[in-house]
């Protein structure tokens, strides 16, 4: 049988969308220097986002209570504040800080990209980054999305399958009408186990180093490409 249109796409944003360990290090950088703290703060953005896997394994495992993404952002905060030996700072400036979050920098196709995809498809968010912060970062990165759609709403985390197939139901379309775009090919492989069509777009500098990044496609994934304008073309964008 031949497969139905791809009417929507859905978009991982944190390294797909938008290059969070540039923004992360380079405001934990001012924090550092308000706080007389030097460090490496590329190496703390890295750990930062180490407690975001982390954290939603153990959500999802059952090993601990929802908690929003603002929630385990902070709970590895707390232990990296106190690792990197800051000194005491109240507690509205630390929930600012955390929010870094939700002042990430897109790529430079980003915004472009996205609004030619738009001109042919419906395009919405699909992080497990909370209702709120991708708002806020929509708002922050001109992001054009159609919908924000956050894992927050299915109470299951990707790759979960429900994270999916929810999103797919919100937009009020069938799984296979949707196509995931991410940089990640687990993010990808969680989509196509829950019916949903994949693209894999590359991010070679997300972490830094290219040897970290996914840079090859796999047989399952439908489309592969370098940026959002070249996605674009080969969906017949204008």
């Amino acid at each position: 049988m031949a497969l139905p249109e791809i009417k929507a796409l859905l978009f991982d944003v944190f390294g797909t969308v938008v290059d969070w360990r540039s923004s992360i290090s380079r405001q934990a950088a001012e924090f550092g220097v308000k706080h007389g703290v030097s460090a490496n703060w590329d190496i703390f953005a890295d750990e930062w986002r180490d407690g975001y896997s982390s954290g939603m394994a153990k959500v999802n495992a059952g090993d601990d209570r929802w908690k929003i993404v603002d929630e385990i952002h902070r709970d590895r905060l707390n232990l990296l504040l106190e690792k990197y030996e800051f000194p005491e700072i109240p507690e509205a400036e630390i929930s600012e800080f955390n929010k870094a979050w939700h002042r990430l920098d897109g790529w430079p196709d980003s915004t472009d990209g996205l609004t030619r995809l738009k001109s042919k498809f419906v395009i919405a968010s699909l992080s497990n980054g909370n209702v709120a912060l991708l708002t806020n970062m929509a708002k922050y990165t001109n992001l054009p999305w159609d919908a924000v759609l956050s894992a927050q709403l299915a109470g299951k985390y990707k790759p979960h399958p429900t994270a999916y197939q929810t999103a797919a139901s919100l937009l009020g379309l069938e799984t296979n009408e949707v196509l995931m775009v991410a940089a990640h090919s687990g993010d990808l492989h969680g989509a196509r186990a829950a019916g949903l069509r994949a693209a894999l777009v590359t991010r070679p500098d997300e972490y830094g180093d290219p040897e970290k990044a996914d840079l090859v496609s796999e047989p399952e994934f439908e489309y592969f490409a370098k940026d959002f304008h070249d996605l674009a073309d080969q969906l017949g964008c204008s």
